[in-house]
Formats: C-alpha cells, sequence, structure tokens
C-alpha cells in the first residue's frame, strides 16, 4: 500500500484512511472529502460517533490497526490522542504510506526523532499539523515582526474558558498532554520562525485547579523561554470552566525598532475556535521618535478582513499535505521544526514538574 504513489498521475487522487474523529479530526476528514485530490477510503474511531451527511457514506471502522492491514491507502491523517501519534505514524509509514499526524507529534523528544527516521528511511512524506503556517495572517505576523530586527521579546498566550463537551475533551487531553505542551508547540514554532535562534534555557510553572483533572496533571501553565540570539519568550495556556475571559488571546511580538501585535475584536470568546487562529488585526508599532522625544509614525492597523475560517485553514494544510505528496516537497525543515518546538514544550512541562530550569542542548534541542 502506497508504495506507488510517487509514480501516481497528477489526476490520481490520494486514497486516506482518516483516524480520529474529534475537532481536528472531523475538519481534516471534511477537507478530504470536498478536495478531489483525495479520496477517504476509511474513517477510524474507537468510539461510536455521529458523523455529518457528508461523511456518513465512508466505511466506518474502530480500529486503526485493522484498517492499515485491511485496506488499500496512501496516506494516514493521525487525528487521535497524542499518546497514539508516534505509534500509529511509524506503523503507517511502515505499511508504505505517506501521514499527516496532528500536533504534538509524540508524547517525548526520542519518540517524535523516531517517527522522523522512520519517514526518512521509509521514504515517506511526514506533515504534522501546524496549522498556524497556512494561515496568510500569521505569515503576515511573522513577516512583519522579522522585518522589526532582532532580538525579539515574545508575550503569546492561549487560554481556554471550556465547559461541557470541550471540557470533557480537555480532560481526555490531559490524561498525557499538559496544555502548555498540546497548544505552546504552535506558538515555539512561530517564535522560532521568528528569530532563526536556538532556545537554549527553559523555565514552566504550573497549577493544577480543579479536582477533576488527574493529581499528576495541572490546566493551567506558563513558561519562558531564553534563545541564543538575546531573545526571551513568554506562553501561557490554561483550560477549564474558572479559566478568565478577559485577556485570554495575547500576540505581541517586541523589539528595539518596536512591536507587531495581533488586536482581536472585543466580542471575541476563548471557547469559540476560530477565535484560537483568527487575528482581526495586526498592529504595527514603530520606536522612532522625533527630536522633542514624540513618535515620528503613527500605528499602522492592517485589517484582515476575510481572512479564512478554521474549516478553510483545515483546507489549505491539507492542500499542502496533497502538494507534498505530488510534488515530491522536501519536508526535512518542516520535520525538525515540529521536533524542535516540541522538545521546547516538553522542556517546559520538566521544569514544571521539577521546579528547576532545563537547560536545552545547544545546537540541538532535541
Amino acid at each position: 500500500m502506497g508504495d506507488t504513489l510517487n509514480n501516481q498521475q497528477a489526476d490520481q487522487p490520494v486514497k486516506v484512511i482518516v483516524a480520529g474523529l474529534g475537532n481536528m479530526g472531523m475538519s481534516h476528514a471534511l477537507a478530504y472529502h470536498h478536495n478531489p485530490g483525495f479520496e477517504i477510503v476509511a474513517l477510524v474511531n474507537r468510539s461510536s460517533i455521529d458523523l455529518p451527511e457528508d461523511l456518513q457514506h465512508y466505511p466506518l471502522l474502530d480500529n486503526f490497526d485493522s484498517a492499515l492491514s485491511d485496506i488499500d491507502a496512501d496516506l494516514a491523517s493521525i487525528n487521535t490522542y497524542t499518546d497514539t501519534h508516534a505509534e500509529y505514524a511509524i506503523a503507517a509509514m511502515e505499511k508504505g504510506l505517506h501521514v499527516f499526524v496532528e500536533k504534538p507529534l509524540a508524547l517525548t523528544v526520542a519518540d517524535a526523532n523516531s517517527v522522523i527516521e522512520t519517514a526518512a528511511r521509509c521514504k515517506r512524506k511526514l506533515v504534522v499539523g501546524y496549522i498556524l503556517r497556512h494561515h496568510p495572517s500569521w505569515q503576515r505576523l511573522i513577516h512583519e515582526a522579522r522585518e522589526l530586527g532582532g532580538p525579539f521579546v515574545f508575550r503569546l498566550n492561549l487560554n481556554q474558558q471550556s465547559s461541557g463537551p470541550t471540557w470533557q475533551t480537555h480532560k481526555q487531553l490531559m490524561h498525557t498532554t499538559s496544555p502548555i505542551v498540546d497548544c505552546g508547540v504552535h506558538y515555539v514554532d512561530v517564535m522560532c520562525q521568528v528569530t532563526d535562534a536556538q532556545p537554549v534555557k527553559v523555565n514552566g510553572m504550573g497549577v493544577r485547579l480543579s479536582d477533576e483533572v488527574k493529581p499528576e496533571m495541572y490546566n493551567y501553565g506558563h513558561f519562558q523561554v531564553i534563545f541564543d540570539d538575546g531573545s526571551v519568550g513568554w506562553y501561557e495556556a490554561g483550560w477549564g470552566p474558572m479559566m478568565s475571559d478577559a485577556a485570554f488571546f495575547v500576540k505581541d511580538i517586541i523589539s528595539k525598532t518596536g512591536s507587531v501585535s495581533i488586536v482581536m475584536d472585543e466580542a471575541a470568546r476563548s471557547d469559540d475556535i476560530d477565535t484560537h487562529t483568527r487575528t482581526s488585526k495586526i498592529k504595527i508599532h514603530r520606536a522612532d521618535t522625533t527630536d522633542s522625544g514624540e513618535f515620528a509614525l503613527a500605528d499602522t492597523l492592517l485589517d484582515m478582513q476575510d481572512e479564512p475560517g478554521h474549516q478553510q485553514l483545515c483546507d489549505r494544510e491539507q492542500q499542502f499535505v496533497l502538494d507534498a505528496i505530488k510534488t515530491d516537497v522536501d519536508l526535512t525543515r518542516h520535520m525538525q521544526d515540529a521536533v524542535n518546538s516540541l522538545a521546547v514544550c516538553l522542556a517546559a512541562d520538566e521544569s514544571v514538574r521539577s521546579g528547576e530550569s532545563v537547560t536545552l542542548q545547544k545546537g540541538n534541542p532535541a
């Protein structure tokens, strides 16, 4: 299965098994359904699930290993809980399939490296679900920040005031993964894209704010990371019904020459999934002053109207997967970036648990 994909004609669809049909998995499944470059050959979910009408005619299985063994496919889309990511990705590539896997790539850096090594050995494409990389507004934010020049200060957070089914999902995620790891990999990836510098030291703190969270886990955390160019970053993430909806979304990048910030709509709420990626406006502030000490330039507001919503972003991300397979895109940097951002967030988690700062090995945070 999958071994003839590189020889496919351009008009042949990529046959995909979609494993995990939570929020992200369902959105990715819909992206495959609506993209003629893909053909869904199976959906996999361990528990029973109500499917939208568009997906109801596809085979629905409850076992990923059986799907790999019994169904001819070219791509495995892995959107399950983090503790299965590495195992499922390696199994799929060993079977000859390319892989899309949601973030985080694995529970440990060693497992993440094993996934990448398998991709290289099996000559399969591996795309990790860093959805912000496909968002034009975040691409613009990174471009404008780089134009400021470093070193940088990063102030980033994403707290979610969750209840009902969303809180249930968060509690399930926290059986294996803390909020600062699950969400933080996105924003450390943004930091690294802006700086091109090496993260060298991480300090984290966390608190368990609910008796519904298992004793060894915390549902609020934040960390600081120091880069070897002098840049510093702060990230904060919390999940649960107790979280404040005030200042839940802070996205500031600051340098000697000014700052770039995302300015959210005042009505935005943390429980709206589109809020996690939507930017509304990008504010550019320049530090230049006149002889009298006043600012020389007015702030610039870039209106990000008509930016893609969550489903449209998933559509863009899966189009990238298709292009990577069809045109043999070199994903070496993409894969290593996924390991590097995971290494920082796992170091932060280690710091939370140990109470000590963690020094990363220079030149190889993994």
